[in-house]
């Protein structure tokens, strides 16, 4: 009697001991859970640099309506020279006839460097006539320090652009952009050559 009890518990085990491996593999053999792939979300702007919709909002509020004359011209800038790490904002004076002159006052806005009165003037030469005073935002490209604003920029062939009553040119000196935009009121008659000379105080040498 009690081999045969020992014989039955022996066959127990190992039916018990055949089973385990087979419910141990029986997981591996499901395919794995299947996870959603979502899209990283929109990176934003350096931290030194200004967003697009900063730059609308601060040009709209600027010249005191909604346009979508200047968004348009903000875009064909953004597009051709990507986010600015400064701008500037303030008003301008200046007339012409074949040959010009040009002055304005403001501030350079920065995001990491403080703000700075600035000033600048210029002559211009080509055909042009006419009279203005305007508000006037400036895009500043590649600036490495609010102090290297003070330079003399001269005009990139090829690059004003008109569109809704505002309009924008292309200045360049030293690896640093500069974009002036400017209102329908801003905008002489004729196409000039020219430069701009930023100062740390106002003068009457445009030169």
């Amino acid at each position: 009697m009690k081999i045969a009890l020992r014989v039955t518990a022996v066959a127990i085990v190992g039916v018990a001991l055949q089973a385990a491996p087979a419910v141990a593999q029986a997981p591996a053999d499901q395919p794995p859970p299947t996870q959603s792939v979502q899209a990283p979300p929109p990176q934003p702007p350096p931290s030194n640099r200004f967003s697009a919709d900063e730059l609308i909002a601060a040009g709209h509020h600027f010249f005191g309506s909604v346009s979508r004359g200047l968004a348009m011209v903000m875009q064909k800038a953004f597009s051709q020279w990507g986010l600015p790490n400064g701008y500037i904002l303030g008003e301008e004076a200046g007339g012409a006839f074949v040959g010009g002159l040009r002055y304005g006052d403001g501030t350079l806005y920065t995001k990491n460097a403080g703000d700075l009165r600035v000033f600048w003037q210029g002559p211009t030469v080509g055909f042009d006539a006419g009279a203005d005073g305007a508000r006037t935002m400036m895009l500043v490209y590649n600036l490495p320090r609010t102090a290297a604003i003070f330079e003399r920029f001269g005009g990139i062939d090829g690059s004003a652009y008109f569109v809704g009553g505002f309009g924008m040119t292309a200045l360049t000196a030293n690896s640093i952009v500069l974009v002036p935009i400017r209102s329908g009121v801003g905008l002489r008659l004729g196409a000039n050559l020219g430069y701009l000379k930023f100062t740390e105080r106002p003068t009457w040498n445009p030169f």
